[in-house]
């Protein structure tokens, strides 16, 4: 079996955690599969291909298979991840447990410079102001899921989990946009302008969302045909 089918097969039974019903817990391993293809599009840019950079694809790749692998640190076989959510847990905390994650589940199974080098992007990622071009990528790959529809049901799935309603979803959308957290998250974490333009294409989908969200909510489509009614 080719080495990236291993980890891959490795990082998908890692991530699927079992709940209390016994059935398989989902969300982690398909948020990995999407930023791995986010990151493997994004290796095909032409604004990558241009900047020459030396870019070890398979250790990237593995890095993104794992680099949230960190939240299977809070499962227990009770269900306790029905309960917590990628974004309330320390961003340092999430890496630590990932690198952790992965010298556990790949030891023997990769040469150990290879190791190294994944749990060294993993680490980056998390940096700002890291010259690292592997964990430049991954960082924007994953960013980019925090986004426009993507991102929508991810923060839905967190109000769930702490049993929050609509009207507290769209409070929290609305003092996102009140503290300028997308202008200043569009600005700040993506490190190459193709993605941070396809990421504001994905936050003006997401506030027309929740302009429509909030309409439905209010009632607003119900008063103004009582509205219409009374002028007629």
């Amino acid at each position: 079996m080719p080495e990236i089918d291993l980890v891959r097969e490795t990082a998908q039974q890692t991530l699927k955690v079992s709940t209390v019903t016994g059935a398989d817990d989902n969300w982690l391993w398909d948020r990995t599969e999407r930023v791995v293809r986010n990151v493997e599009h994004i290796c095909k840019l032409p604004e990558i291909a241009e900047a020459n950079l030396a870019i070890e694809r398979f250790c990237l790749l593995c890095a993104a298979y794992f680099s949230d692998s960190g939240f299977v640190h809070y499962a227990d076989p009770e269900g306790v991840t029905a309960r917590v959510a990628l974004a309330d847990l320390n961003v340092t905390d999430l890496r630590d447990f990932s690198t952790q994650v992965v010298a556990d589940k790949l030891t023997g199974k990769l040469a150990g410079g290879k190791i190294e080098k994944i749990n060294k992007i993993i680490i980056e990622s998390s940096n700002k102001l890291t010259e690292m071009p592997e964990a430049g990528i991954l960082s924007d790959a994953r960013s980019l899921d925090d986004m426009g529809a993507v991102g929508i049901f991810n923060e839905f799935r967190r109000y769930v989990i702490h049993g929050k309603s609509v009207s507290e979803a769209i409070d929290n959308w609305q003092r996102k946009i009140d503290y300028r957290y997308w202008e200043a998250m569009l600005k700040e974490s993506f490190r190459f302008e193709s993605i941070r333009k396809i990421a504001g294409r994905r936050f003006h989908a997401a506030e027309c969302f929740m302009k429509q969200l909030k309409v439905e909510n209010m009632g607003k489509e119900l008063e103004e045909v009582v509205l219409e009614s009374l002028e007629k």
